[in-house]
């Protein structure tokens, strides 16, 4: 697949059927991610996959957050049930120490949402299906992985074949929305 069209075609998937996710197309995506730009190529991310059904169910658990706000109105996390269903969790984190911070601002979450994005591209190009989760309870999710006390815990990637095709775009803003050229007006 172009990658013209695996940016356009990609979407968030959040039902999986329950194929297990072939090891040479997890280490494709995997050798993908580790090519990702990075502040000043320090590589900072860092990924746990996890394949255990009982701990990917206590990540679902941990997805869902007291009182949880979204602005599109959801109750609940609506990847909870993907997490614990998807044959395979990539838990993506980071270490901020080995990133910068220029102006207050920390690098490493940028370094990780390129990461991010290339994981779900290279989820796609594959024909495979993910979501970013970013809602959960890091220090209980710290603790399950036994991740250590300096690294971030930034996003949540369940991956697997989707359960159905999504067709068709997201409805995006033209561009005379978003871009400006020369200056903002």
């Amino acid at each position: 697949m172009d990658v013209f069209d695996v940016i356009r075609t990609r979407r968030s998937i959040r039902r999986f059927t329950d194929k297990p996710v072939e090891d040479e197309k997890l280490h494709t995506i995997l050798e993908a991610v580790r090519h990702s730009p990075s502040w000043a190529n320090f590589q900072c991310c860092r990924f746990v996959v996890v394949r255990d059904p009982s701990v990917k169910e206590k990540i679902s658990e941990l997805s869902y957050v007291e009182n949880f706000f979204s602005p599109l109105g959801y109750k609940a996390n609506p990847a909870k049930k993907g997490i614990a269903e998807a044959p395979v969790v990539i838990v993506a984190c980071a270490d901020p120490k080995q990133s910068g911070t220029l102006w207050d601002q920390p690098y490493y979450m940028t370094d990780v949402g390129i990461a991010s994005q290339t994981l779900m591209l290279a989820a796609r190009a594959l024909g495979l299906g993910t979501v970013f989760v970013g809602v959960f309870e890091e220090e209980k999710i710290r603790s399950l992985l036994k991740v250590p006390s300096n690294i971030r815990i930034v996003g949540l990637f369940p991956l697997g074949y989707p359960a159905e095709e999504k067709t068709g775009a997201s409805p995006r803003k033209p561009l005379s929305e978003s871009v400006f050229y020369e200056s903002w007006e």
